[in-house]
């Protein structure tokens, strides 16, 4: 006898309280919220991003943001970089997705969603630990995340649809 599981919807999603994620039909409550690193570490980024896009007229920063993928799964990463978007919502690949890793969601970031946004195409995922001062830059290459470094004080200029953004990883951590 098989279990039973339970299988969310976007409609359902959106009648939900408080901050949660929904990823191939299981919700992920996102809780507690994200403390004072975490929150500084993505605005420092986010910041670098925007001012860094400000010439790109295709493509923009946008910090905490639902990413509704599918019928079943819709995420809120801490930042993206979306290119060629209309309309409100975000429902395309974006260019860029940077996760924040608290210790409550470094195995969804690290796993999940890297496996998740990995089969979604984004061409650039950062995953960012700042109580160890570090910055993992993953780019899409044939279908598949390859490293292309880990960041603690050094710059990476990163090409975005065309457009060149320069991240300086020793101005982010405290």
């Amino acid at each position: 006898m098989q279990a039973y599981e339970e299988h969310y919807t976007i409609d359902d999603y959106h009648q939900w309280r408080g901050d949660w994620e929904l990823i191939r039909g299981r919700p992920y409550a996102m809780t507690p919220s994200p403390g004072v690193t975490h929150q500084r570490t993505a605005g420092k980024i986010f910041r670098q991003l925007d001012e860094g896009l400000d010439a790109c007229e295709h493509c923009t920063a946008l910090p905490e943001i639902d990413w509704e993928i599918a019928n079943d799964t819709v995420v809120r990463p801490d930042v993206i970089v979306a290119c060629h978007q209309t309309g409100e919502r975000i429902v395309r690949t974006p260019a860029l997705v940077v996760e924040v890793i608290s210790a409550s969601s470094a195995r969804r970031d690290e796993e999940l969603k890297f496996e998740l946004y990995q089969r979604e195409g984004v061409p650039f995922y950062l995953l960012v630990y700042p109580e160890k001062a570090l910055a993992k830059i993953f780019r899409l290459a044939d279908g598949r995340f390859t490293k292309l470094g880990d960041f603690h004080t050094e710059q990476a200029t990163l090409s975005i649809e065309g457009c060149d953004v320069t991240l300086d990883f020793a101005s982010i951590w405290p």
